[in-house]
């Protein structure tokens, strides 16, 4: 299968007053054409930032290390989207409004950004929104536009009366569909969901993940989740990439990471969500907390926290071990827990 992204050791870091946070470290993934990539982790583990790191829409103190690199369709968009004379103790700048990421944004690679209640601008139109969007990037005339419109409205089961609404009188529901319209405006080739269901209730999240497959199916587009829902991206994701604290820690198939575990804190991940299947058995917490990114620790990130830690997880960063093929695990003791591991 072609490859549509490649992202390769992607280090995002925020500059602050104190210093520098160190959000996204290292980061490798792929997507390909047609595809769902999960990306699952604890809040603040880095996820939304990796995934706006790939558009590059990110806050003015956010830093791109030079050695990164987004490929989306052969080109390089961390290349394109930072000024090469805007560099800083070897990262790059990004640029806020550059031309060149500008063709790509919605046009190619959309967002269904977190919190649809919030997404949208609160004094104006829906379908105004969605149409500024469109006009933005096609040459086509309002009405054309409208259209347009209309038939996203009927793919994701809006009636097409309410495209004049403004967003205070769509329920949560319905302003979730009308951001997944937005997304699927101008036929991208990947969506960025960031956390697409989040405070919906269960029956409309289901509605709404299975409208998303549906519509991913018939699009034929790719599509990064990022959530931290392990139910989820087990339902939707075919590949799954777990992160912890800016580091990307296993990625496999949805298969090998929920059968084949072979990092700790993926276990301690499944074993935090219950299952409908099996024995009932109490969930077990994480112990402790998330380091903090500003100051991270010296060896593996997750071993203040991990029941198999050892003096080497203390001292030394992890490396990447290819379990098998396309599966990867961040452990020094990955071989030797893979097998053992697994969620109850």
């Amino acid at each position: 299968m072609k490859k549509l992204l490649e992202v390769k050791n992607l280090s995002v870091h925020y500059k602050i007053q104190a210093g520098w946070v160190y959000a996204v470290d290292g980061v490798n993934l792929e997507v390909n054409h047609g595809e769902t990539l999960g990306l699952v982790g604890e809040s603040g583990c880095g996820k939304t930032t990796t995934g706006y790191g790939v558009t590059q829409l990110l806050p003015s103190n956010a830093y791109i290390k030079e050695e990164s690199k987004i490929i989306f369709e052969g080109k390089d968009l961390v290349k394109l989207g930072t000024h090469p004379s805007k560099k800083y103790e070897g990262y790059r700048k990004i640029e806020e409004y550059n031309p060149e990421m500008r063709k790509y944004r919605w046009a190619k690679i959309s967002m269904i950004f977190q919190g649809a209640m919030n997404a949208f601008n609160p004094v104006y139109k829906v379908g105004d929104q969605i149409i500024e969007a469109i006009l933005a990037h096609e040459n086509m005339t309002k009405q054309e536009a409208l259209k347009r419109v209309e038939e996203l409205y009927r793919l994701v089961g809006i009636p097409k009366d309410r495209i004049n609404n403004y967003p205070h009188e769509y329920s949560g529901g319905m302003k979730q569909r009308a951001m997944i319209a937005m997304a699927l405006a101008l036929n991208p080739d990947l969506i960025i969901a960031d956390e697409p269901t989040t405070a919906l209730d269960v029956v409309t999240q289901d509605r709404i993940l299975g409208e998303m497959v549906r519509l991913q199916k018939r699009e034929k587009i790719a599509m990064i989740l990022i959530t931290h829902d392990v139910s989820v991206v087990a339902e939707m994701a075919h590949k799954i990439a777990v992160m912890y604290a800016g580091n990307l820690v296993e990625k496999g198939t949805a298969k090998e990471v929920f059968k084949e575990t072979a990092h700790p804190y993926t276990e301690a991940l499944l074993n935090a969500f219950p299952s409908i299947k099996g024995e009932k058995k109490r969930l077990k917490a994480i112990p402790g907390s998330p380091p903090d990114l500003a100051n991270p620790p010296k060896g593996c990130r997750f071993a203040p926290r991990c029941p198999y830690a050892k003096d080497i997880c203390l001292e030394q960063e992890p490396p990447v071990v290819e379990i098998s093929p396309g599966h990867y695990s961040k452990c020094h003791f990955a071989e030797e827990l893979y097998g053992e591991l697994g969620g109850e």
